[in-house]
């Protein structure tokens, strides 16, 4: 009921959308900037953005980030805490079941029609593997009766934007470089050769993915669909994980990116589940941190921007500038440079130098150094980025992020594998 109500209403709200010129400053009837509160990962929610976003919408902009188990929990218990969320896909099924967030109006989305088909279709192109799991297209439409699905219609559940292939990062003054889609493999998260050296990120519904593809790479067991495991898989998956952890195998778990930086850093690991900031700090910094591409495929993600279901009025209309700014071309070419990826990358190109985009987006040698989006250099002059380009890594996807028919399940087994 709940839902139907989001449908009902938002259908009575007449269609609008922001200035064709540039991004007029919101003002409410006193005089004063309307405040939004974003909350989030420390992954989007960046001071430089944030900062930027205010001076262009002329609004105030609140950035509340956490740990994904942490913020996720806080949305979907407590939506009147924040206007916006800003994660991934596999938070979407739990966040729309708990009523947490609210239908999104495709017609008031400035750049709807240039998001390109990996959202809408699930394939960056026709050959691509699909993966297993929650592809973000399953999940973005709003249907009449208050479900998600592929159909397409007026209202969607979340605004596509950043994303990115994950897989795990590796210090190649420790472990030889491996050849990208050949030799190097989720498998080697489990070799006794990194034993006490190997850490994973503390996220159920994403170091489950990656412990569960090092275990089938490494041939302790299979699953019938890696996406969705049953009692019995999870239960096998757990044993095999927990025995490994029993023996000290792994060093620990991170929460943030801040923290998965500062083990290798320390060169407490030499090898861990990473997300790409991660990765490219640490080059920044003169760590050789090596951003696998996986021959089983690399565990994806997309990054979801969501509307509270108590997000109304001044601050609502803010909301959906914030929402558009995002696909407005300074923003996606801002994350580029950490290594992710925007979902109308052709309008964020003219903010990237030549060299920015044939190496970012197109998989060329870097033509000169490049700098990360903490002003360090990150790139060296002839990298190539690991994976090739953007076709090619979303071509090679193996699984989703994912919440599962058994997610419940997962949490115990989770917590089991935390204290063992």
């Amino acid at each position: 009921m709940q839902r139907r109500q989001f449908l009902r209403k938002a259908g009575m709200v007449a269609a609008s959308g922001l200035a064709s010129a540039g991004f007029p400053a919101i003002v409410s009837a006193v005089n004063r900037k309307p405040t939004i509160r974003v909350l989030g990962t420390h992954v989007t929610l960046q001071e430089a953005i944030r900062q930027r976003a205010e001076q262009d919408l002329g609004i105030n902009i609140e950035f509340h980030p956490g740990g994904s188990a942490g913020v996720l929990l806080r949305a979907s218990t407590n939506p009147q805490s924040f206007d916006l969320y800003e994660q991934w896909s596999n938070s979407i099924r739990i966040l729309w079941q708990a009523g947490s967030i609210q239908p999104i109006e495709i017609s008031r989305l400035k750049y709807w029609n240039e998001i390109n088909s990996l959202t809408k279709t699930g394939r960056i192109s026709p050959d691509a593997r699909l993966g297993q799991g929650d592809a973000p297209y399953k999940l973005l439409y709003v249907q009449p009766e208050g479900t998600l699905a592929p159909e397409p219609s007026r209202h969607i559940s979340f605004l596509p934007y950043v994303h990115n292939t994950d897989s795990f990062g590796y210090d190649s003054r420790r472990i030889a470089q491996g050849v990208p889609y050949e030799t190097e493999s989720w498998g080697w998260l489990l070799s006794p050769d990194y034993h006490g050296k190997v850490a994973i990120v503390n996220a159920p519904t994403i170091g489950l993915f990656d412990l569960a593809l090092a275990v089938q790479a490494r041939g302790l067991m299979q699953f019938a669909d890696i996406g969705n495991m049953s009692r019995t898989e999870l239960d096998l998956l757990f044993e095999i994980a927990v025995e490994y952890k029993r023996r000290g195998h792994f060093r620990g778990v991170w929460s943030s990116v801040p923290a998965s930086v500062e083990l290798m850093q320390n060169e407490e690991v030499w090898i861990q589940s990473m997300f790409s900031p991660g990765v490219s700090s640490l080059n920044g910094m003169g760590v050789p941190c090596v951003y696998a591409a996986p021959r089983e495929g690399y565990r994806a993600w997309h990054g979801v921007m969501c509307l509270s279901s108590h997000c109304e009025g001044e601050r609502k209309e803010a909301a959906y500038a914030f929402m558009n700014w995002w696909l407005s071309g300074w923003p996606g070419a801002f994350i580029a440079r950490q290594g992710y990826y925007i979902a109308n990358p052709e309008r964020s190109r003219r903010f990237m130098s030549a060299a920015e985009w044939d190496y970012w987006y197109e998989g060329e040698p870097a033509a000169q150094r490049l700098k990360g989006t903490d002003g360090r250099f990150s790139v060296a002059e002839g990298e190539v980025r690991t994976g090739g380009s953007y076709q090619q890594r979303f071509e090679n996807i193996a699984v989703w992020n994912t919440v599962m028919d058994n997610y419940e399940y997962t949490l115990i087994k989770w917590k089991e594998f935390l204290l063992a």
